[in-house]
């Protein structure tokens, strides 16, 4: 198939994100999951089907099968190839024929088959999907909620400042009546932040299972061998993913005893595979590592009070007299996910004087009754008719 195909199919599916007033309702870190992981594997995976970039996935050579070569091709790209470990770091040309491929007494040699590589695009198709998992199950819990409350706020969306105000004067009665009702949605978003660093861990895992155990140690092998003089060195890369291996393909003779022919089969879909991967080492370390420290982040948020204080006041560039105590005092860890997020999509004179707003209501002592729970996800309009009519 061809290449430009396959990338103009996936650019009439991907959707663009990067808008002013597009709704942020996750951090940074958990939309490196959903959109560039995602992004990353499912091009890796085209570019693992494109024929017309690499041409034919495997290409074998036996004397004896000229004319029927393209069997041998079927049969070794569906059952499996091999190396002998024992042969690598041999001198090519003069030892052997390739890193790994060279004579051996078969039965009593160890060989290392390779039947991974008819499956790299159906694994690489399977994690974007992972990938982009709990974004969906957080997508579906938040139920378009910041987008709900915060609209006609957002970027390029906001009006006239009279209407604007108007708008903000709704969100903070939203935010006064629905208080201490979001420990549910912050208990998912939670959840899903879990999700991302065991799927991100859990995948490195099973790359590593997928390759035969060599995933783990891969990245810190070709670091190692870059430092190493270039005669005396074995490249990881082409001891996991061969370019050149060997297949035996077994026929029937004349008196019906069974032939073994031994063919050498060249991969060239290896020279993608192993850039492929090397990438995602570093990558599926490294997001590992920033999940590993945003779950962190999301535990002291949920635990320690004071810290949620450090964050408001960087998000209002300033410190108003008592506003963010009084605020953080009389908010749980759900109100207070709720104004990281409304933080991430309003800009940020109209977050402060929000924060202001919310900051004076708390401080009186005729606080606004709770807002029944059958009306916490209900559209503004129909809350503004409970505001106007409690008794309704």
């Amino acid at each position: 198939m061809s290449l430009v195909g396959l990338l103009s199919a996936l650019a009439g599916f991907v959707k663009i994100r990067f808008l002013a007033d597009k709704e942020v309702i996750d951090n940074v870190i958990f939309r490196c999951h959903y959109r560039f992981t995602s992004a990353i594997l499912f091009v890796c995976c085209i570019l693992c089907t494109a024929n017309s970039l690499i041409g034919n996935p495997i290409e074998c050579l036996n004397s004896q099968f000229k004319d029927k070569i393209h069997v041998i091709n079927t049969f070794c790209w569906i059952t499996s190839t091999y190396t002998i470990p024992h042969l690598q770091g041999q001198q090519v040309g003069t030892h052997v024929a390739g890193p790994g491929v060279g004579p051996h007494v078969q039965g009593l040699d160890e060989v290392q088959h390779h039947n991974y590589y008819q499956w790299v695009p159906f694994v690489l198709f399977l994690q974007g999907l992972l990938f982009y998992v709990p974004h969906w199950l957080w997508k579906n819990w938040e139920g378009g909620k910041i987008k709900m409350i915060s609209k006609d706020l957002r970027g390029s969306t906001i009006e006239c400042k009279e209407k604007r105000h108007n708008k903000q004067d709704k969100l903070v009665q939203y935010i006064s009546y629905s208080l201490h009702t979001h420990n549910g949605y912050a208990f998912g978003y939670f959840f899903c932040e879990i999700l991302n660093f065991v799927n991100v861990v859990g995948n490195i895992f099973f790359i590593d299972k997928f390759l035969g155990n060599t995933f783990l140690s891969y990245g810190i092998k070709v670091i190692q061998m870059s430092s190493n003089d270039d005669l005396h060195r074995t490249d990881p890369m082409i001891a996991i993913f061969p370019r050149l291996t060997k297949c035996l393909f077994r026929t029937y003779g004349a008196s019906g005893t069974i032939q073994t022919h031994d063919a050498l089969c060249v991969l060239p879909l290896n020279i993608l595979n192993e850039k492929i991967f090397i990438f995602l080492w570093f990558w599926f370390i490294i997001l590992a590592a920033l999940s590993g420290l945003a779950l962190i982040y999301s535990i002291v948020i949920a635990m320690y009070p004071p810290i949620r204080e450090t964050i408001l006041i960087r998000l209002f560039k300033y410190r108003p007299p008592g506003g963010v105590d009084r605020i953080v005092t009389k908010i749980q860890v759900g109100d207070f996910l709720l104004l990281h997020l409304l933080g991430q999509n309003l800009c940020s004179s109209v977050f402060r004087e929000l924060l202001i707003e919310v900051s004076t209501l708390l401080s009186t002592s005729n606080l606004y009754p709770t807002l029944p729970s059958s009306l916490e996800m209900a559209p503004i309009s129909q809350k503004d008719k409970y505001i106007k009519d409690p008794d309704a």
